[in-house]
């Protein structure tokens, strides 16, 4: 199968899981997960109809958008960091990324909104929750998301987005609703406490139609689209 066919399949796949769950098809985004994939790929995969691409590390990411400008400069695409994000790359990460999806700090939401204040710039964020006892995964924990809500509304240079979340992998993505449900309620009460959400970015390849079902308007898809990474 080829990219234009792949992304074609995802956007069925990611079509007919709205319609199931009655919800319109156009509020939801696909971001096409890029991280270890060749720029020549990226191209094709624009020229196949992709507009949002995800990204994990800032230096990849870097090298990649400075190169791609110079080839596709007719189209309009978004670049998003979707992977933890360090203090020290904020600087880079403002002049790269139009959503940064993985704020889960106090103190890297300053920074970004200090250089963001920089540049002039509104940087659009999204609020990374921590769902599980996972080591390994990062995010806010949720008794400590409210704090980090409040501070980021109060910036002048960050643009609250809404949130995002990546729940434990399982083989049955079932298994997976009850993290997206949970996202979901908890957004559900923030904006009844007055906050601006309107994303939820969650689900990958192995489960974003039961994110989509649970109310996901971003979806995160490599695999399914461009096959498995080449580390």
């Amino acid at each position: 199968m080829g990219l234009a066919e792949a992304i074609q399949a995802v956007q069925d796949r990611i079509n007919n899981s709205a319609l199931k769950a009655g919800r319109n098809p156009d509020g939801i985004k696909l971001v096409a997960v890029s991280k270890t994939v060749k720029l020549n790929r990226i191209i094709e995969a624009v020229k196949a109809g992709a507009t949002i691409f995800g990204e994990n590390r800032v230096q990849e990411a870097r090298e990649k958008i400075s190169n791609i400008k110079f080839q596709i400069s007719d189209r309009k695409i978004q670049w998003h960091l979707i992977g933890n994000l360090q203090k020290n790359k904020a600087k880079i990460a403002v002049r790269l990324f139009d959503l940064i999806h993985s704020v889960d700090s106090i103190a890297l939401a300053e920074e970004l909104d200090k250089q963001a204040d920089k540049r002039g710039k509104k940087q659009r964020v999204l609020l990374q929750v921590k769902l599980t006892d996972e080591t390994a995964k990062h995010g806010i924990p949720e008794k400590d998301l409210m704090d980090l809500l409040q501070k980021v509304r109060d910036m002048d240079s960050l643009e609250l987005e809404g949130l995002m979340t990546m729940p434990p992998f399982f083989d049955d993505p079932e298994r997976t609703r009850p993290y997206f449900r949970r996202l979901r309620q908890i957004a559900d009460s923030m904006i009844e406490k007055g906050f601006h959400i309107n994303e939820l970015s969650m689900g990958m390849t192995n489960d974003f139609e039961v994110a989509i079902e649970e109310g996901s308007t971003m979806v995160r898809v490599g695999r399914a689209i461009f096959g498995e990474r080449n580390y």
